[in-house]
């Protein structure tokens, strides 16, 4: 193995001093060699592909289609984008320059942080949130101010979103909102969007709306503020969650052409554009398979509720998730609020691998994430185990 030249050894972007690799892929490193261990880490659906989206990708390989797409996205995958959201948003794209294909949701929220925001520049986030947020915001010269909704229920408020943008200065130039939410599983209601809308037209904020979720959610129907507010908002999604279709890496982003260029025009120079068959397989998905969330979010839900009760049972305080695939639990006060040594802990005694909640952000200290996206009979033995654990206590 070849050793780095002395000389290079300090070479580095400074701005990744400011963020650490991603916590939640560390934990899940640290715990997978622990012997028989179910892990509940991860995002990551226990479902396979539907079929037809699968026969439509492999379709795409058979028939030669492996040569460059255009940097936005292939025309007919794009329309299908855009007539997805006039159903589901209410919002016509034009799909010529209003609408891209990412390399997954993450790519979008890159394009957006590196191709709109500048050193100095503020984005309000409100916690707990996935944690990619605050180390794409920081790579762009920008600063994330985190908004701790813990004491409201993890919802943020109009009443303090008005205090908060108006705490932090002329240097706000976004607010970053994901819906249901990453790792606490709440959304908002119509009403409670209108009045977030309300406040973020008065300021003329640039609304990232990350809705990966949206297609999974329990006690609702999902409403957008791309909906109320399209002229300010980017609307990012993709079909990782709602098809199964992590490994495909397919996202978008849509939005108004005005804001829109500049983050096609970084996306060319990160990646060019998103492989032939995974567009294919999209097409099909948002064509004819909108019905496919479906039958993933009647297993979910019956997840969600089995864990809650159980886990409710133990002692875990739980703000019921009302749309994504995660559980956010407050670990029971004779624990302590060290939710790593929490985690590690019932890792290696219970054999069950939960999230440190406090990667998530402010206000996510005393907490563990568990994903339900995993089997019935995997869940049913993790809350066996997890139970006998903490009978101990």
């Amino acid at each position: 193995m070849p050793e780095t030249l002395a000389t290079l050894t300090n070479l580095r972007n400074q701005l990744l001093d400011t963020v650490a690799p991603s916590a939640i892929r560390s934990f899940d490193n640290q715990i997978s060699s622990i012997p028989g261990i179910i892990k509940l880490t991860l995002g990551e659906p226990d479902f396979n592909v539907p079929e037809h989206v699968k026969a439509a990708a492999i379709k795409s390989i058979e028939e030669n289609d492996s040569h460059y797409a255009p940097a936005s996205g292939k025309p007919e995958l794009r329309q299908a984008i855009s007539d997805y959201l006039k159903d589901s948003r209410g919002v016509t794209y034009n799909p010529a320059d209003e609408v891209l294909v990412t390399v997954g949701a993450t790519e979008s929220l890159a394009s957006i942080t590196y191709g709109l925001l500048n050193p100095g520049d503020k984005v309000l986030v409100p916690t707990p949130a996935f944690s990619l947020y605050f180390a794409l915001i920081k790579m762009a010269g920008a600063e994330p101010v985190m908004i701790d909704t813990s004491s409201d229920g993890f919802q943020l408020t109009a009443k303090r979103l008005e205090n908060e943008i108006e705490a932090a200065g002329d240097q706000v130039k976004a607010v970053l909102l994901n819906y249901p939410n990453n790792p606490t599983g709440r959304t908002f209601t119509k009403t409670e969007l209108e009045d977030l809308a309300a406040v973020l037209k008065k300021h003329e904020l640039l609304v990232i709306a990350d809705e990966i979720y949206s297609d999974l959610t329990y006690d609702q129907d999902h409403y957008s503020l791309a909906t109320l507010l399209p002229e300010q908002t980017l609307l990012v999604s993709g079909l990782s969650k709602s098809h199964a279709m992590t490994g495909y890496r397919m996202g978008y982003v849509a939005g108004p052409a005005g804001i829109m260029r500049s983050v096609a025009q970084i996306h060319s120079y990160l990646v060019v554009c998103v492989n032939d068959a995974t567009q294919a397989a999209a097409v099909e998905a948002l064509n004819n398979g909108r019905e496919d969330p479906l039958v993933f979010k009647k297993a979910y839900k019956k997840r969600r509720d089995y864990i809650i009760e159980k886990m409710t049972k133990m002692g875990f305080q739980i703000a019921t998730p009302q749309g994504a695939f995660y559980v956010f639990a407050k670990i029971p006060d004779q624990f302590g609020k060290d939710d790593f040594k929490f985690a590690l802990d019932v890792a290696e005694q219970a054999q069950v691998g939960l999230i440190p909640g406090s990667v998530f952000g402010a206000g996510s200290d005393g907490y563990v994430r568990l994903s339900y996206a995993a089997s019935d009979d995997n869940i049913k033995v993790a809350m066996e185990r997890l139970a006998t654990y903490m009978e101990k206590f």
